[in-house]
């Protein structure tokens, strides 16, 4: 039997080609979330159980633009212009980021527990939080923007409040400085969000009869509960 010996040129020839294929592949994509970890530094009481909560909250998903609604970031490069990022990507679809990471802050801050999705007890008052993101502006080396319409409606009472949100986070360079402008946008939209349940919380109760009239003490109505009043951002 005879056996032939590869070309010791053939060998090197095949080693450049992997070589230069290595070469052109694509970096490796980087991911970010706007779910703060443990070493925020943010000092919160543990969420209490449904038994003994004053109230809960059911966050629906959180609608953004469709413009962003992708993995991607999408970033602007001037009023008219943006650019997808094809390497620089969120852990999941924006709006669930949003989402998560203001069920995170509203639970914490309210003391409560966020039952989207999951039985309740009877009982205990529970607000529903819609949120709708109609701008999420990334400007590297600039700011980050969110603006969003949102509402908080006492399920027993139907009583609604209906509020926008503008908040515009100065961020340094870097994809890094961008999300965690971002996060400082969304917590301190939680804030607004949680001033609002309070108000809610606080007006009058008033019972709904089988017929649909109201009986009870006479509740305030939406117009007569102030939108909470936000710090200035991006100081």
């Amino acid at each position: 039997m005879t056996f032939r010996r590869v070309p010791a040129l053939a060998a090197l020839g095949a080693l450049v080609i992997a070589a230069a294929l290595a070469g052109c592949s694509s970096p490796a994509s980087r991911f970010y979330t706007l779910s703060p970890s443990d070493d925020t530094g943010r000092t919160a009481a543990a969420a209490p159980s449904a038994g003994n909560a004053q109230w809960l909250i059911e966050l629906a998903p959180v609608d953004v633009p469709p413009q962003v609604a992708k993995a991607q970031f999408v970033v602007q490069t001037d009023a008219n212009q943006v650019r997808v990022l094809e390497q620089e990507r969120w852990s999941s679809m924006p709006g669930d980021e949003i989402r998560r990471a203001l069920s995170g802050d509203l639970t914490q801050q309210l003391g409560t527990i966020d039952v989207y999705g999951s039985p309740h007890p009877e009982g205990v008052p529970v607000y529903r939080v819609s949120v709708n993101v109609q701008r999420f502006e990334s400007w590297p080396g600039s700011h980050a923007l969110i603006d969003a319409v949102w509402s908080v409606r006492a399920l027993d009472t139907q009583t609604v409040l209906t509020c926008r949100s503008v908040l515009n986070e100065k961020v340094g360079d870097g994809y890094d400085a961008l999300v965690i402008g971002h996060r400082q946008a969304v917590e301190a939209l939680s804030q607004s969000i949680a001033s609002g349940v309070r108000a809610l919380a606080a007006a009058p109760r008033v019972s709904v009869a089988s017929n649909g009239t109201k009986a009870g003490v006479r509740a305030k109505t939406a117009a007569s509960i102030a939108c909470p009043q936000m710090a200035a951002a991006g100081g």
